[in-house]
Formats: C-alpha cells, sequence, structure tokens
C-alpha cells in the first residue's frame, strides 16, 4: 500500500509538473491583453516542444512553418518600432522647421483682420465659381458689426480686397483684431465664401490628438499649419 501511494504521488507530481499548450495560453491572456507579442509566442511554441507526444510527434514541415511565423512575428514588431522612432523623430524636426516660422507673416482663410496705426488691410475671397456680387461684412471683437463694403461681378479666383480701418460712418476705428465675412451671389442663390487675410505667427504647437502642427496668429486665433496658404517674410 505505502508502494502503491509513494507512486500515485509521485505520478501527480509529474503530472503538475506538464506545462500545457492551454495553460501557457490561458497565462497568456491572463496577463489582460488580447494581443499576442513574440515573447507568448515562444512561450506557446516552448510548451509545445516539451509536451508533444513521443508516439506522434509534430512533424518537422510544421515546425519550419512555425519558426517561420515566429521569426516574421519578430521582423514586424521590430519593423513597427523602428517606424515608431521615425515617426517621433519625424514629428520632432517638423517642429523645429515650423518654429522658423515665428515672427513670419500667413495667409490662410478665416484669420481676423488686424488694424495697426490706421494702415489700410488687404486680404482675398475664395471664389471658384465666381459670383454676381459680393459683400464684406467687418465686425469688431464684441461682435458688432461696424462696416460694409459691396463689389459688384467678380470671375473665378481669388479677387483681392482693400479696407482703409474706417466704419459705415467714416470714423477711424481702434486698432485691434476684426473679423471679416464675405456674402455672395452665384446663380441668382446667396451663400458664403472664404475670406483670406494675413497675420503673423506668434507660436507653433503640436495638437495632443492628432498630433498635426498648430500656429497661433496675431490676435489670438490657432489654426492647422495645414490650413495656411501662404508664407510672407
Amino acid at each position: 500500500m505505502t508502494i502503491a501511494n509513494t507512486a500515485s504521488t509521485s505520478a501527480t507530481a509529474n503530472l503538475a509538473s506538464i506545462t500545457r499548450t492551454s495553460d501557457a495560453k490561458t497565462a497568456i491572456q491572463a496577463k489582460g491583453s488580447d494581443i499576442m507579442g513574440k515573447s507568448d509566442f515562444l512561450a506557446l511554441f516552448t510548451a509545445q516542444l516539451k509536451n508533444q507526444d513521443p508516439t506522434d510527434p509534430v512533424k518537422n514541415e510544421a515546425f519550419v512553418a512555425q519558426l517561420a511565423q515566429f521569426s516574421q512575428l519578430e521582423a514586424t514588431t521590430n519593423m513597427a518600432n523602428a517606424l515608431t522612432q521615425m515617426a517621433a523623430s519625424t514629428q520632432g524636426d517638423r517642429m523645429m522647421t515650423a518654429a522658423g516660422l515665428i515672427g513670419r507673416s500667413v495667409t490662410a482663410a478665416g484669420l481676423p483682420a488686424i488694424l495697426s496705426g490706421g494702415q489700410p488691410v488687404n486680404g482675398t475671397v475664395s471664389l471658384p465659381n465666381g459670383a454676381s456680387a459680393v459683400q464684406l461684412d467687418i465686425f469688431d471683437a464684441s461682435g458688432k458689426p461696424v462696416r460694409s463694403m459691396v463689389a459688384g461681378s467678380q470671375q473665378a479666383g481669388t479677387p483681392a480686397f482693400t479696407w482703409d480701418g474706417l466704419d459705415n460712418s467714416g470714423n477711424t476705428l481702434a486698432d485691434g483684431a476684426y473679423k471679416v465675412t464675405a456674402t455672395v451671389t452665384v446663380a441668382g442663390a446667396k451663400g458664403t465664401a472664404p475670406v483670406n487675410m494675413s497675420s503673423t505667427v506668434q507660436s507653433v504647437s503640436s495638437d495632443a490628438s492628432t498630433k498635426d502642427l498648430v500656429i497661433k496668429v496675431q490676435g489670438g486665433q490657432s489654426i492647422p499649419l495645414a490650413s495656411v496658404l501662404s508664407f510672407g517674410g
């Protein structure tokens, strides 16, 4: 009876020491991730090698195929890491390059008209299909309309306009940032058109969610760098 108990205990101990492929997979999944890495793949592969049936071993072709998969996984992981590092490096280079824009003039749609020293303000209106009439409305910082200018028929393109800094009564307005909108008439229907103004870049930053570069211009407005139409001196 003693010998039988010893053999049973020994057999139980031996069984307990065996790592099954399913056990290895369960241990991997217990990490809390559904994505297998190369270390997880190697753990499953090693468990399979240790516990294969001696009377029916896995064929060499199957081992070679699994090793090829492991090599491919490792190469893909290394490539992903390299691309991540390259992206981080590229982002830093882009930021350094964009920093050179600080103090320069940029032109983009939706920028404020900066009135300074009573000097005229120039801008353009984007009219891809032309217009039979164009009305420009200028608003101060509080949203109050201060000036309206009407132009006649315009051909397709980006016709230029100049605001002399006066209100509708001919009074000189205070320096500051003003909003300019354009109402256009095309084929008898009224709509809006982008107004392109120029402003000076004050700072450059990176959007936390998209990683896109964002510039802050005079007047406090921020726009994506990709929306800039042209750069000045």
